[in-house]
Order: structure tokens, then C-alpha cells, then sequence
């Protein structure tokens, strides 16, 4: 249900249209303002909640529109390129009426939140793009592959280890939600450093769901991405975070926007995958509220 309350930085959930569309967010905490906007494309918000970060920073969760409660395009699944992410963030932002807000992407929402900050940079006093990368397409999922093999040799023998490797496998042929969220749910271990010793830790995760999103435009031609020509033109304050066992994106992806992007911060967190605000939520609060607090305005 949506907060009774109408100030558009009340804690709890909230809905508003942009463009004809519902955008659905969620806020909690308090301090200056951190938009955070989820991967997959097409996951549920809430597997990053950041407690931590809470305790210094509002943290408006939002729920991309094409997901969860959000409204769907008329062209679902197609259509959700980055310029309708951002148009739906420009909408959010004014709605919520703060002069500049951090804006931060994790691992797809990364790539959002880059546009963002390469064609809106009026709008943010700060980006930070978390498990991401500058390029989509063969090269990345290469490395992704490769990194997933060395996986699967770490952890040889491990209970489960079959199942995850198969929902490896089914991403290329995913057409719905239900395998959308098959698939998430059956990859958690890999985006973990340490999955096995650790599995009661992590078990809230497994409530992760997923939105089939195509990939496609309203034309049904592939959003492929390659920003790393453009990370240059990047001038707003850049905080990068990855984990140094990310096998999807991971210190190769972090070091090449890090380098890219003028005098952007690099956190690489030692003991952590895809997810380090679960796996290293202290270390991993410490540098997003430094970087947030040091950089509002």
C-alpha cells in the first residue's frame, strides 16, 4: 500500500506517473538524497536494500518502470531503452523536488545511471555506479563466461553447483517472468564470494523476482552499449564499486570506468561478488555515505 503521507520524501512507498506511466519508489532513511535504481534489467528493488546506508542518506529505492508495481510500456517487453529509464528518472527527480541528487546504478542500473550522468548532469551531485561496466554486447558476456568457468572449478563438488550452471545456461532463451525469476534466483550463488559458507546468510535473497525486459527497443533492435569513449565527458564526482570476485561485472569492468572518468574514486571490496552491500555492508556504507556526504550540494 502507498504511504498515506504526502510529502514525496516520506518514508515508505510511493507512486506517481510519469509520461502516462506509473513510477513506483520507495524511500527510507534520512540525509542528502540517493536515487538507487536496480539491475537485471527487470529485478525487484527491494534485494537492494541498504539498511547502513540508511542511517545517513535517504535512500530512494526506485522500481524501474517495467517492474514489480511500476506500470509496463505499451510496447512490454520492448522499448525500455536508457532514455526511457531517464525520462522516467526526470520525472521521479522533479517530482521529488530536490535541487541535485546521487544517483546510484547497480550492475544494469549502472549503465542508466552513466547515461544519466553523460546527458542530465545538471541534475546529480554524484553518480556511483556499483557492479557495472562501459559495454554490453560479446566482449563483456566473454568475460562474464570466462569468469563463470573459473567459478564453477572454485567450487567443484559443491551441492547445487548443476543447478546454477543451468541457469547460466537459460539466459539466452528467457521470454517471461517466471523463468526471469528462475534464472535470478538459480544465479545468487554465483554473484556471491561465498556462497556455500554462508548459505542462512543469504537466504532472504532467494525472494528476488524478476520482469522479463527483452533487451529490444520499440523497434525490436538490440540497446547495445558502449560508453567507454565517452567516460571522459563524465565531470560530475564518480564513485565506482565493484567486488573482487563479481563475475558478471567485475575489477576489469571497475578499472575501465575508474580510468575513464575524471578523477572517479575506485572501491574494489575484497571479500565480496555482485552484491557487497550484502556480503560487506559495513565497508560498503563507509564508502557510499563518505562519498555521498563529501559530495552534496
Amino acid at each position: 500500500m502507498d504511504n498515506a503521507v504526502t510529502g514525496p520524501l516520506s518514508p515508505g512507498t510511493h507512486t506517481i506517473e510519469v509520461e502516462g506511466v506509473a513510477q513506483r519508489y520507495h524511500v527510507a532513511g534520512t540525509g542528502p538524497v540517493c536515487l538507487v535504481h536496480p539491475g537485471g534489467p527487470g529485478l525487484s528493488w527491494d534485494y537492494l536494500r541498504m539498511p547502513a546506508v540508511e542511517q545517513h542518506l535517504t535512500m530512494v529505492y526506485v522500481e524501474p518502470i517495467g517492474t514489480g508495481a511500476s506500470g509496463r510500456l505499451p510496447a512490454h517487453p520492448h522499448g525500455y531503452t536508457r532514455e526511457r529509464y531517464a525520462r522516467a528518472l526526470d520525472g521521479l527527480i522533479e517530482h521529488l523536488a530536490v535541487d541535485r541528487v546521487h544517483l546510484l546504478g547497480h550492475s544494469h542500473g549502472g549503465f542508466v545511471a552513466q547515461y544519466y550522468a553523460l546527458t542530465r548532469s545538471e541534475r546529480l551531485a554524484g553518480v556511483i555506479l556499483y557492479g557495472s561496466a562501459p559495454v554490453t554486447g560479446p566482449e563483456h558476456f566473454a568475460e562474464a563466461a570466462r569468469n563463470m568457468e573459473a567459478f564453477a572449478r572454485r567450487n567443484a563438488g559443491r551441492p547445487g553447483l548443476l543447478d546454477v550452471l543451468d541457469a547460466w545456461q537459460s539466459l539466452g532463451g528467457l521470454a517471461d517472468d517466471e523463468g526471469t525469476t528462475r534464472a535470478a534466483r538459480g544465479l545468487l550463488p554465483a554473484y556471491l564470494a561465498d556462497y556455500w559458507q554462508h548459505q542462512e546468510r543469504y537466504a532472504p535473497l532467494f525472494s528476488v523476482t524478476g520482469t522479463y525486459i527483452s533487451g529490444l527497443d520499440d523497434r525490436l533492435v538490440p540497446d547495445v552499449i558502449d560508453d567507454r569513449d565517452l567516460l571522459s565527458l563524465i565531470k560530475l564526482p564518480t564513485l565506482v564499486i565493484a567486488g573482487r570476485h563479481d563475475v558478471i561485472c567485475g575489477p576489469r569492468w571497475a578499472w575501465q570506468l575508474a580510468g575513464g572518468i575524471p578523477d572517479a574514486e575506485l572501491v574494489l571490496l575484497e571479500d565480496s561478488g555482485h552484491l557487497g552491500h550484502v556480503e560487506e555492508p559495513d565497508a560498503f556504507a563507509r564508502a557510499l555515505t563518505s562519498f555521498a556526504l563529501a559530495t552534496a550540494r
